[in-house]
C-alpha cells in the first residue's frame, strides 16, 4: 500500500473513531414494526416522530437565534431613528456633508473583512460562547455610543459595533443549515431573517415612545435610544450564553439515538458533515475555486444596498411626506410588518413547491415596482408610501431565499461554513454603497439613490439567472455521466456538495 494511501486510511479509520465516540453510530432495527422510516429511509426512534423533534429543535434553535439577530439588526440600525431626533445637530454634524453617511459606512468595514474568521471562531470556541460574547460586546458598544460626545465619537463606536456584530448573520445562518434538510430549511431560514423586519417594526414602535424621554437627565431622545436598546442587549447576551444552541452532534438536549436520528438524516439528504474536521487555510483557497461561490456572494450583494438603504433612511424618506418626529417612526412600523407577511408567505410556497429560483425573482420584481413608482412620482405622498411596502416586501423576501438557497446547497461543514462567510461578507460591501445612495442634497425625491437601488437589484435577478443556469448544468451532467466515479468516504466528505452523486436544489 502506498503512503498516500495509507494516510486516507488512517484518516477514515479516524472518522470511524470519533463517530463512535460521539455516539452518532446509528443502526435501529428496520424490521422493528414500531420503528418509522422517513423518506430518506432513515429510522426515527420509537419514543417520538419526525415531527415531535422538529417541533422540539424549532423552539430550541429558532427564538433564540431570531431575537439575538432581531437585538443585533436593532442596534446597527437604531442610528437611523436616532438622527430622526437631532443626533446630527447634537454631535455638529456639517449641514449637507456626507459626515453622516460616513458614520454608517465605517460599521461594514470590520464587518466585511471579519465575516470569514468568525465562522471558523464559531466552531473551535462553540457557538454559545462565541455569539453570546459577541453579542455583550455590540450590546455594550451601543451603550457608548449613546454617551459620545462628538463626531469622532461616533466614528469609533460605529466601527467597533461592525467588528463585534459581524459574526452574528452568517454565524447564525451557518448555524441553522446543520439542522434541517434542505426541503424543510426556507421556512426556517425566513423566520430567522424575518427578524430584521421585525426589529424594523420594533425599533419604531420603541423609539417612539423613548423619544418622550426627551431631556430626561439631561439626555436627549437618541441618546436614550443608544442606551436604552444596548442594556436590553447586553442582558439577554448573559441569558443566552445558556440558551444558544450547538452544533446537532453536540447537542446534549436531545437523548443519543435523538442526535444519532438527525445526523443520519442530514447524511442522506446532504451527505457527511466532517463536523469534527478543522478548517484549514487550503480548504477556503480550495473552496473559491468554483466559481458558484463568487456567484452566490453577488446574488446577496445586490440586495444588500436596497435593504441597507431602506434600513438606514426609511425614516428620513417618511419624514418629508410630512409626518412629525413620533409620526414618522410610527408610519416606518406597517412596511416593515408587511415584508414579514410576505416573507413568511414566500417561504411556505417555496417550501411546498421545494423549489427557490421562482421565489427569488417574484420578490425582486416586486421590489423593483417599488423602486420604480419612488423614482417617478413625486407628488403624491399616499401612492409613495405605498411603494415603501413593495419594496420592503420584495427586498426582505428574496434575500432569505437567496441565502438559505445558496447555504443549504453547499455540503459538509467546511464547504458551508467558509461559503456562507464569504455570501454574507462580500454581500455586506454593499452596505457601504448603501451608505452614500441617500444623500440630503438629493432630498426630498432622491431620485439618485432609488435608481442606484434598481440597478444593484437587476444585478441580483442576473445573478440568480446565472447560478441556477449553472446548477442546472451540473445536475443534468451528473445525470448523464456513464463514467462511474468510485470515491472513498473521506473522499466524499471532502468534496461536499462537488461530489459527483450530489445533486443541487433549484
Amino acid at each position: 500500500m502506498s503512503q498516500p494511501e495509507k494516510h486516507l486510511k488512517s484518516i477514515e479509520s479516524q472518522y470511524s473513531h470519533q463517530d463512535s465516540e460521539n455516539n452518532i453510530h446509528y443502526d435501529l432495527d428496520v424490521s422493528d414494526d414500531a420503528a418509522i422510516v422517513d423518506e430518506l429511509n432513515v429510522v426515527c426512534p420509537p419514543h417520538t416522530t419526525e415531527r415531535k423533534l422538529l417541533a422540539k429543535i424549532d423552539l430550541r434553535v429558532l427564538p433564540v437565534l431570531s431575537i439575538l439577530y432581531l437585538l443585533a439588526f436593532l442596534d446597527r440600525t437604531n442610528i437611523a431613528n436616532a438622527a430622526v431626533f437631532g443626533l446630527s445637530t447634537d454631535l455638529g454634524l456639517k449641514p449637507g456633508s456626507t459626515q453622516y453617511n460616513t458614520a454608517l459606512t465605517i460599521f461594514f468595514v470590520p464587518y466585511v473583512l471579519f465575516e470569514i474568521p468568525s465562522n471558523i471562531f464559531l466552531k473551535k470556541l462553540k457557538p454559545h460562547v462565541w455569539l453570546s460574547s459577541c453579542m455583550f460586546v455590540f450590546g455594550l458598544v451601543t451603550i457608548c455610543q449613546g454617551l459620545v460626545k462628538n463626531y469622532s465619537g461616533l466614528l469609533a463606536t460605529r466601527f467597533f459595533l461592525g467588528l463585534a456584530e459581524t459574526g452574528m448573520f452568517p454565524g447564525s445562518f451557518y448555524l441553522i443549515g446543520m439542522w434541517y434538510k434542505r426541503s424543510q430549511a426556507q421556512k426556517r431560514f425566513s423566520f430567522f431573517f424575518c427578524s430584521t423586519t421585525l426589529a424594523g417594526a420594533f425599533g419604531g414602535l420603541l423609539a417612539s415612545a423613548i423619544g418622550k424621554m426627551n431631556g430626561m437627565h439631561g439626555y436627549l431622545a437618541w441618546r436614550w435610544i443608544f442606551i436604552l436598546e444596548g442594556v436590553l442587549t447586553c442582558l439577554v447576551a448573559m441569558i443566552f450564553f445558556f440558551l444558544i444552541p450547538g452544533f446537532p452532534e453536540e447537542a446534549k438536549w436531545l437523548t443519543q439515538d435523538e442526535r444519532a436520528y438527525i445526523k443520519a438524516r442530514l447524511q442522506q439528504d446532504q451527505g457527511r458533515s466532517a463536523a469534527e474536521r478543522q478548517i484549514r487555510f487550503k480548504d477556503v483557497v480550495t473552496i473559491f475555486k468554483d466559481y458558484k461561490i463568487l456567484v452566490g456572494g453577488f446574488m446577496y450583494f445586490g440586495l444588500i444596498v436596497p435593504a441597507y438603504s431602506y434600513s438606514f433612511f426609511a425614516p428620513s424618506i417618511i419624514k418629508t411626506y410630512g409626518y412629525s418626529q413620533i409620526g414618522t417612526q410610527l408610519h416606518s412600523v406597517p412596511p416593515w410588518a408587511a415584508a414579514f407577511g410576505f416573507a413568511m408567505l414566500i417561504a411556505y410556497l417555496s417550501d411546498r413547491t421545494q423549489h427557490r429560483f421562482l421565489f427569488t425573482i417574484i420578490p425582486i420584481c416586486v421590489a423593483i415596482a417599488g423602486f420604480a413608482i419612488l423614482l417617478t412620482v413625486h407628488n403624491s405622498h399616499h401612492l409613495e408610501y405605498a411603494a415603501l411596502f413593495l419594496v420592503t416586501m420584495g427586498t426582505y423576501s428574496a434575500m432569505p431565499v437567496i441565502v438559505c438557497w445558496f447555504n443549504m446547497n453547499l455540503g459538509g461543514h467546511h464547504r458551508r461554513a467558509v461559503g456562507t462567510a464569504w455570501q454574507i461578507g462580500f454581500g455586506n460591501i454593499g452596505g457601504i454603497i448603501a451608505t452614500y445612495a441617500f444623500l440630503m442634497k438629493d432630498s426630498p425625491e432622491y431620485k439618485p439613490g432609488y435608481g442606484i437601488c434598481i440597478g444593484f437589484i437587476c444585478l441580483s435577478a442576473a445573478s440568480c439567472i446565472v447560478y441556477f443556469v449553472s446548477i442546472v448544468m451540473q445536475n443534468r451532467y451528473r445525470d448523464k455521466s456513464t463514467r462511474e466515479v468510485r470515491l472513498t468516504e473521506f473522499e466524499r466528505i471532502e468534496k461536499g456538495d462537488m461530489s459527483p452523486g450530489y445533486r443541487y436544489q433549484l
